[in-house]
């Protein structure tokens, strides 16, 4: 039996360790229980690219069969390639949205997003749903566009975003709650100024991938959210999704051009 060889891609939002040590075992069990449906041998490799735009483009071209991207990258991907598919969407507590925020450090004076005129802003990747286009939203609501501040810059990661603003190198900075979390943990001393809403992860297909695959992946992680091993993942399992789920990234993907 030749079986079923797939291989999963993401980028490193997080440090390379930490995404293998995030995903295998999940995939392992992804693997498994697709075996199980398929009725045949599922394997599952794992590709990290560098940065937001490879994973982007390696997914599009068929490089790797599925990926979990950040709303914004999902965004793009179907520009080069209509053809993705929605496998499914991550669930938060049964919902499909969760929280961005920006951060500022915490002896800071600033008391709103509109006192950050004049001062240096921390964004996350050029690519990044909550670290550049909700964040750049949220500001021109506010007021400021990138002539109103003292300086910018794009850091990449979240958790470089909050040690840079602990760290007294930016006034503030925008990143997703949950980094912002672990970084309290960890002593960096930031608090929050702002949140807004994000729209949770969707997994995609490629355009190759075969019909029963994909119906198959759905199947078992639509029925998963009880497992453990999925709660590392995705804390509440997953629900399905639409293209429509995305509309409100689209808007603030277009809106941040004016910023």
């Amino acid at each position: 039996m030749a079986g079923t060889e797939l291989v999963f891609g993401t980028y490193a939002a997080d440090k390379p360790t930490a995404t293998v040590k995030k995903y295998q075992p999940f995939l392992s069990f992804l693997a498994k229980r697709m075996s199980e449906e398929l009725r045949e041998p599922v394997t599952i490799r794992l590709k990290i690219a560098k940065e937001y735009e490879e994973g982007i483009r390696q997914l599009a071209s068929g490089e790797v069969d599925f990926s979990r991207f950040g709303p914004a990258s999902y965004v793009h991907v179907m520009k080069e390639n209509p053809g993705v598919r929605i496998i499914a969407m991550e669930s938060q507590n049964g919902q499909k949205r969760f929280k961005g925020v920006i951060v500022v450090h915490s002896d800071s004076t600033v008391q709103s997003v509109t006192d950050l005129a004049g001062l240096s802003f921390a964004f996350g990747d050029e690519l990044s749903t909550i670290g550049r286009y909700l964040a750049q939203e949220y500001l021109l609501e506010a007021g400021i566009s990138s002539a109103d501040l003292l300086e910018f810059a794009y850091l990449g990661r979240h958790d470089l975003v909050g040690e840079a603003v602990g760290a007294g190198k930016y006034t503030a900075g925008a990143l997703k709650e949950s980094t912002y979390k672990k970084l309290v943990a960890k002593g960096v001393p930031i608090r929050v100024l702002a949140s807004f809403d994000n729209v949770t992860k969707p997994w995609l297909a490629s355009p190759e991938m075969p019909a029963e695959v994909l119906e198959a992946m759905r199947k078992v992680m639509l029925s998963s959210e009880n497992e453990e091993i999925v709660r590392r993942i995705s804390k509440n399992g997953f629900l399905l999704g639409d293209d429509h789920d995305y509309d409100i990234i689209r808007r603030a993907m277009e809106r941040s051009l004016a910023f």
